[in-house]
């Protein structure tokens, strides 16, 4: 099989736009992520200076059992919050890059299986067992990207079901 000039170019294009994909979903996702965290170490820099004072306030130690109930769970309520809404970025991200990685496999299989039916096509008499042996080799390695991809989602599921159901434990507190 000889392959054009504009099978590689189409090729190389193909290539460029996913990465341009690859990269556009990251920074988007980096950004996201930036935006949480200053917006959080902003939030947090005003409690703790909110607490420094309301300490600073206190008359005797019996208000430090309340004060510290009152400094401490909230800021508590806020780190998982933060952290929900840091896995929430991080997983959509993550779920973007998976699409568009499923999407570039799928393709390349595709490419994959008509490059080897033109190659079997000319492919000398009684090689009929090797053509099968590298078209069972071709199906069981994308058999096994299918059951990995599939663990994958359902991990994804499972970590976002038992996310849900502690932060509903802990409102339910």
């Amino acid at each position: 099989m000889i392959t054009k000039p504009e099978q590689i170019a189409a090729a190389g294009k193909a290539q460029l736009d996913a990465s341009v994909r690859f990269a556009t979903i990251a920074a988007a996702g980096t950004e996201k992520l930036l935006d949480l965290q200053l917006k959080n170490a902003k939030a947090t820099f005003d409690d703790v200076v909110k607490n420094a004072k309301a300490f600073t306030e206190l008359k005797d130690v019996s208000q430090f059992a309340s004060w510290a109930g009152m400094s401490f769970q909230p800021s508590m309520d806020k780190a998982a919050a933060y952290a929900k809404s840091f896995y929430d970025v991080a997983s959509g991200t993550q779920q973007e890059i998976s699409a568009v990685f499923e999407e570039q496999v799928s393709e390349f299989n595709k490419n994959v299986s008509v490059a080897l039916d033109a190659a079997f096509k000319s492919a000398p008499a009684g090689s009929e067992s090797a053509v099968a042996a590298a078209k069972s080799v071709i199906d069981v390695a994308n058999s096994v990207y299918d059951t990995i991809s599939k663990a994958t989602k359902q991990l994804s599921s499972l970590t976002e079901t038992n996310l849900a159901a502690a932060n509903g434990k802990k409102k339910a507190a």
